[in-house]
C-alpha cells in the first residue's frame, strides 16, 4: 500500500511564512494516532488548549476523504487550528453533525467508530471548553474544518463602550480594523464577501477573519459568516 501523507503548517504570526512538517506513514491506525499525537503537542507548544479528543475525532473524520491532500494549519498562540482536505466534500454539514448521522462504509468500520458519533463529540467538546468548531467547503473540492478556542479572556459585564482600545491592546492592524469595520455594516460576512469588498485576497481575508475570531471579536455560525461578539459590538 501507498504511504498516508499530511503536511502540518506551523504559523507564527497570521502574516508569516508557515514552517512546514511532512508526516508519512504506511499504516493507517499509526497515520491517525501520529497525526492526532502531533498537531495536538505542536498546538500545545504553542500555548493551545484545544482538547486531545477534538483534534482525534476530526484526523479520524478524514477517513472519509481518503486522506487526500491533507493540510493541518496551527496558528499563532497554539489556539486555531485548520483541517483541510480535498476529498469528496461534505454534502449536508447540518446532518453531518448529528449524533447517529454516518457515511462511513465498511472498510472504514475497520479503523474508526463509523456511528456518526464523531464530529458531534468534537462539536460538544470544544464548546464545553468555549470554542468553535466549523465546516466549510474547500476552494475546489474537499472541506476544511476550523477549531478555534478564544484566547484572550475580558469580562464583558465590565467592559464598556471606550474602555476597551483594540489598537492598543491587541495591535489591530489598519486591514483588521476595516475588516471589523465591514462586518459591522454588513452586520454577516464570510470570507469572499470580505475579500470582494476590501479587494484582498482570499486567504488574507481568511486569516483576517481567524485573528479577529481568536481574539474574541467576531463568532462564526457554521456556514462560515461572521458576526460580531458582544466584545466586538463594544470596541466597533
Amino acid at each position: 500500500t501507498s504511504d498516508y501523507k499530511v503536511r502540518i503548517a506551523l504559523y507564527d504570526s497570521f502574516a508569516s511564512t508557515p514552517q512546514i512538517i511532512d508526516l508519512k506513514e504506511k499504516e493507517i491506525r499509526n497515520f491517525m494516532d501520529i497525526l492526532s499525537q502531533r498537531t495536538h503537542k505542536y498546538s500545545h507548544e504553542r500555548g493551545g488548549k484545544i482538547p486531545y479528543v477534538v483534534i482525534k475525532e476530526i484526523v479520524e473524520n478524514l477517513i472519509h476523504s481518503n486522506f487526500n491532500e491533507v493540510v493541518v494549519s496551527i496558528y499563532k498562540n497554539g489556539n486555531v487550528i485548520r483541517i483541510s482536505d480535498q476529498g469528496p466534500g461534505i454534502g449536508d454539514k447540518d446532518k453531518a453533525i448529528l449524533p447517529g448521522y454516518t457515511t462511513a462504509k465498511e472498510e472504514m468500520k475497520k479503523y474508526i467508530r463509523g456511528v456518526g458519533s464523531g464530529l458531534p463529540v468534537a462539536k460538544e467538546s470544544i464548546e464545553l471548553s468555549g470554542g468553535t468548531m466549523n465546516i466549510t467547503d474547500n476552494l475546489a473540492s474537499g472541506t476544511v474544518v476550523t477549531l478555534s478556542l478564544p484566547t484572550y479572556k475580558y469580562s464583558e459585564t465590565t467592559q464598556t463602550r471606550g474602555e476597551f482600545k483594540p489598537s492598543q491592546q491587541v495591535g489591530l492592524s489598519k486591514r483588521q480594523s476595516r475588516v471589523l469595520f465591514l462586518i459591522t455594516e454588513m452586520g454577516k460576512a464570510g470570507p469572499s464577501k470580505v475579500a470582494s469588498e476590501l479587494k484582498i485576497s482570499l486567504s488574507t481575508a481568511y486569516r483576517e477573519l481567524v485573528f479577529l475570531e481568536e481574539i474574541g471579536f467576531i463568532k462564526s455560525d457554521k456556514r462560515g459568516k461572521r458576526s460580531l461578539t458582544k466584545r466586538g459590538v463594544g470596541i466597533s
